[in-house]
């Protein structure tokens, strides 16, 4: 276990994921209704160049398609996507749970399906966070009903005590604490989705 002075965050490597702390880092984007910023953009893009490598390696010599889910997965996928020296195919597939409030209803409608036939192909799923795994469990079941020939999960963000539904995931960012999070795709009520660092929303925007 060691840490980087000043990142507020910790880096576990018997499971190989980042871990959140509760500290404040100076950010000029944190002003925007932010209370504390988790992480920045460097670290951000830092810890997907290292998930880059590893599924660089797991998927050497295989075809591997890349599944985003719609809207928050766009700045990952993006980043994560350019990130990996190798060829690649992407899809996306729009799925809803939220609704405008900050937790996941479980209730899951598919807005936008896949335009490719996954029947044979190694899927990654590419996702912005997990918290409660509900959503997630059902898109996985879902799409190995289509005849795949593997799918796996790769998540920026997971909330470990906010899951009800254990799903298996293979690549992990980080782990964060069981609080509301905005900012590098993730919004609340559609906003925030731009800010380039993620924090956790002020009680004040919502209560």
């Amino acid at each position: 276990m060691w840490s980087r002075a000043g990142w507020g965050i910790r880096f576990s490597s018997p499971i190989g994921v980042w871990q959140a702390e509760h500290v404040d880092l100076p950010h000029v984007e944190a002003q925007l209704d932010t209370s504390q910023t988790l992480f920045t953009e460097t670290q951000i893009r830092d810890r997907l160049e290292e998930m880059a490598r590893e599924i660089e390696t797991d998927y050497e010599g295989r075809e591997l398609l890349l599944v985003g889910v719609l809207k928050g997965a766009v700045m990952v996928m993006a980043d994560l996507s350019r990130a990996l020296n190798r060829h690649l195919e992407i899809d996306w597939m729009a799925v809803s749970s939220y609704g405008s409030g900050t937790s996941s209803s479980g209730v899951v409608r598919i807005l936008k399906d896949l335009d490719t036939d996954i029947m044979g192909r190694h899927v990654l799923i590419v996702e912005d966070i997990i918290d409660t795994g509900l959503t997630l469990s059902w898109l996985v079941t879902n799409l190995r009903s289509r005849g795949p020939a593997s799918v796996e999960i790769a998540t920026l963000l997971r909330k470990p005590d906010a899951i009800q539904n254990e799903v298996d995931v293979r690549y992990v960012g980080f782990d964060i604490p069981n609080a509301f999070v905005v900012g590098y795709g993730l919004d609340y009520s559609e906003k925030y989705r731009n800010l380039r660092c993620i924090g956790t929303l002020a009680p004040h925007v919502y209560s």
